[in-house]
């Protein structure tokens, strides 16, 4: 096994070469149509907003920052420009019942022309039915109706009277109504000259008026029927002056919605409760007309009458070309599926039908909505109101406590709407499995799942489109053309900000930012265009701003507070590597690892876990460890000892397997005796066979032990083992490769275990031969001779004989 030779500096980072970018500044460019590197989102999308069929909403999924919030709005608006635009909701007073309000649908714009015309009627309606009311026909109509009914009354009244004159009584009216009282000589006997009349005449006078109260019972029985018949025909009157009075203003606004059978059917609604309330107005007359509409609509004169007539204008499409596209940010119930105000009046809460108010279903009813899958998902029942609604296909509007059956008020019931929209919900990947494996309606209303990658492969004709996308956010933004070398600086940090040379970040987010900061460095410059050291030097600010938690673990390391070697050897010791995430920033940080073994059973101590603060994925890479130590060296016999691995000056918590690869060397070094070299830092995953596994945050992991190197001054020993695997990750900090040309930093890829042993203790690793025995003087070697002492030693503990047929253990080597 030759020894692994360091990686060259230009495997260390990819550069974008500018003659493959045929520009001078991104003013050159056409603007990219479409979206860059998602043919498989764009695909989905395509044929969810294609499909009309039931249940096929779309879920656009994948990280933050990928530009999926805007891509899919600009595909949903240019869809929506070529379909139909959708009607105008309005809600009406329901004559027959109040409490459930009408729902009318207009053509785009009819909404607005049918509240202007109404509102024109309420004008119009109190000076109108004023003009009507004080009319000289209507005043001489109702004057005859009061005279026919008084003169019938009088008629009457005068024949019974001459019948009571006949009889020697009286028709007397009095506060508590008509009497007939006794007479004579046209004088009204008062009861003491009653009394004295004889017995035989006053049984005349009480048997007569007996008989004509009678008779009076009777007439006004009789009075009763003419006044009823005098207020059927003022009813009657009223009717036939207000239909008069109103009829060409609703004349005119039926012959402009004629088609609408709703709207001609409310307009006939409306006449008549502005005619069957004539005859209250009429009975208000000292008041204006205005007081009269009011008192007849049962309201006090304060009030308008407007609110009874008006129309609430739900949703108006008068603007609209196409369908809508609407984002709602706030995805509460009330605002999905709407409300109902009430305003205080007198201490109560009150409403009416104008106090309705649209949600976002309303507003996108008959286009697209579209919705933060995790900001609805927060909202207290939100989500099973959209899901009730998707399904019913209607919107119902109802307060969240009746709809939950937790309260039971006396409220308005709108009448439902019906739904028919493209809805397209928003979130993370594990959000979207998360939902179709725990909802079980999830997957019947989101059949279309649009999967957005987080990056592109870099190619040259990909590097041509990342430099029109760069192009096309410039001009979008405003922002100053970008030179050449520029968007090559900005395509190699894509390939960072993905941690691969191959690949490219589609994180436009991101990309934006850099931009913009790299426009403001060249905008204070005064320069025309935005260079690459403008580029660098918004990555270095934004560097500096988030690194002070790096800085603070590079001086305690320099200070000795926290213990990293990098020079000389030692057994059992050796530098790790973990990174450290802070939102978009990480940055690596080097952790001494030690192990130490004795004679035991066979038990490997993962120090981490057993105080719990290691996580589950770094306890199977220790499991793994015990694995491969009892594979190669323990086979056909007990493995007798216990050992420990520890992060030292760890306090927070270690999950992950990156640090395996060291976590072995450090384990095999103190079995084997064998000193570590402490100018290396090893990073890798191991398996059970000894292959050493790619990892994450190999840039950032390889930065921080290089960060601590030159502070203590470079010596051109120290360096990296990473495993090969990551080699095409590799896009270091230019200071990094800079080192590695100039031969201060060595980077060597390996691809077992026993090549990095070999590169940490300068021993030949050396493989097993047929019979299971390494060459002697290998590191292999003294591994197994001190397991096979420890194997003895245990043996002479427990008092059993050795095997026979078992080769002499060596001289045990030192712990």
């Amino acid at each position: 096994m030759g020894r692994v030779q360091p990686l060259k500096p230009k495997a260390l980072y990819r550069t974008c070469e500018l003659e493959g970018l045929d520009f001078e500044t991104t003013e050159e460019l056409d603007t990219l149509d479409g979206l860059l590197g998602q043919p498989r989102a764009v695909a989905a999308m395509e044929f969810g907003l294609d499909i009309d069929r039931e249940g096929y909403n779309v879920f656009a999924f994948g990280p933050d920052g990928t530009g999926k919030h805007s891509a899919v709005r600009q595909m949903l608006e240019r869809h929506a420009r070529s379909r139909p635009t959708p009607p105008d909701l309005c809600y009406v007073h329901n004559f027959e019942d109040p409490q459930r309000p009408r729902l009318l649908e207009l053509p785009a714009g009819g909404g607005q022309q049918l509240c202007r015309a109404m509102e024109h009627v309420v004008e119009e309606l109190a000076s109108t039915l004023q003009s009507a009311l004080e009319s000289d026909e209507y005043q001489l109509r109702r004057r005859r109706l009061d005279e026919r009914l008084e003169k019938r009354q009088q008629g009457l009244l005068g024949e019974l009277g001459r019948e009571a004159a006949a009889a020697g009584l009286a028709l007397v009216e009095t506060p508590v109504g008509i009497l007939f009282a006794p007479r004579k000589d046209d004088e009204i006997l008062s009861p003491d000259q009653l009394r004295e009349l004889p017995e035989e005449e006053r049984r005349r006078f009480e048997q007569e008026a007996e008989r004509l109260k009678a008779k009076l019972g009777e007439v006004l029985r009789r009075f009763s029927r003419w006044k009823r018949e005098k207020r059927a025909g003022v009813r009657e009157l009223n009717r036939e002056v207000s239909r008069f009075a109103i009829g060409p203003l609703l004349e005119e606004i039926r012959e402009h919605f004629d088609g609408l059978p709703a709207v001609l059917a409310y307009l006939d609604e409306v006449e008549r409760d502005i005619v069957d309330n004539a005859g209250r107005l009429a009975s208000h007359r000292e008041g204006g007309a205005s007081e009269q509409l009011g008192a007849a609509l049962g309201r006090e004169p304060r009030e308008s009458s407007a609110n009874r007539y008006s129309v609430n204008l739900l949703v108006d499409r008068q603007a609209s070309q196409g369908a809508p596209v609407v984002y709602e940010d706030n995805p509460s119930y009330p605002n999905l599926v709407g409300r109902v105000e009430h305003v205080s009046r007198g201490g109560n809460l009150e409403t009416d039908f104008t106090l309705i108010r649209a949600g976002a279903l309303h507003r996108a009813n008959g286009g697209y909505l579209l919705l933060d899958a995790l900001k609805l998902l927060r909202q207290p029942y939100a989500w099973d109101g959209l899901k009730r609604a998707l399904r019913s296909k209607q919107i119902k509007i109802e307060a969240l406590g009746e709809a939950l059956g937790f309260v039971s008020i006396s409220s308005l019931q709108p009448e439902p709407a019906a739904l028919a929209l493209k809805l397209v919900l928003f979130g993370e990947r594990l959000l979207y499995y998360q939902l179709a494996r725990a909802d079980s309606d999830f997957g019947e209303l989101f059949k279309v799942g649009a999967d957005f990658a987080e990056e592109l492969d870099w190619t040259d004709a990909n590097a041509a489109l990342y430099a029109r996308l760069i192009a096309k956010l410039a001009r979008e933004k405003e922002l100053l053309p970008f030179e050449r070398a520029a968007v090559a600086r900005i395509i190699e940090r894509g390939a960072r900000e993905v941690a691969d040379s191959r690949k490219l970040s589609l994180y436009m987010g991101r990309v934006l930012d850099l931009m913009r900061e790299a426009d403001h460095h060249a905008q204070r410059e005064e320069r025309p265009t935005v260079t690459a050291e403008d580029v660098e030097r918004a990555i270095e600010a934004r560097t500096f701003r988030s690194d002070r938690l790096r800085e603070r673990v590079q001086e305690e390391i320099r200070r000795g507070t926290l213990l990293v070697d990098t020079e000389g050897a030692e057994i059992g010791q050796i530098n790790g590597l973990s990174v450290v995430q802070l939102d978009d920033f990480s940055f690596g940080r080097p952790s001494r690892i030690t192990a130490r073994v004795r004679l035991g059973k066979g038990e490997l101590v993962d120090i981490e876990r057993e105080v719990e603060l290691g996580g589950p994925i770094h306890s199977k890479g220790v499991l793994i460890l015990a694995g491969f130590l009892g594979a190669r060296f323990a086979a056909d016999r007990p493995l007798s000892l216990s050992a420990s691995l520890v992060f030292e000056q760890s306090y927070g918590g270690v999950d992950g397997d990156s640090a395996s690869v060291a976590e072995l060397c450090a384990l095999l070094s103190a079995v084997a005796g064998v000193p570590l070299a402490q100018s290396l830092a090893v990073t890798g995953s191991v398996n059970q066979q000894g292959e050493v596994q790619a990892i994450g945050g190999v840039n950032e992991k390889i930065e921080g032990f290089f960060d601590v190197c030159a502070a203590r001054g470079l010596t051109g020993e120290q360096g990296v083992v990473i495993p090969a695997a990551n080699v095409e990750h590799l896009m270091l900090r230019r200071d990094v490769v800079d080192a590695a040309s100039t031969g201060r930093l060595r980077i060597y890829p390996v691809t077992t275990v026993d090549e990095a042993l070999e590169l940490l203790t300068g021993l030949a690793a050396g493989e097993a031969d047929a019979a299971g025995r390494y060459p002697k003087g290998s590191f292999n070697a003294r591994v197994a001779q001190r397991l096979s002492a420890l194997a003895e030693r245990a043996r002479e503990f427990s008092g059993a004989p050795a095997d026979a047929g078992e080769p002499a253990a060596a001289t045990p080597l030192p712990a």
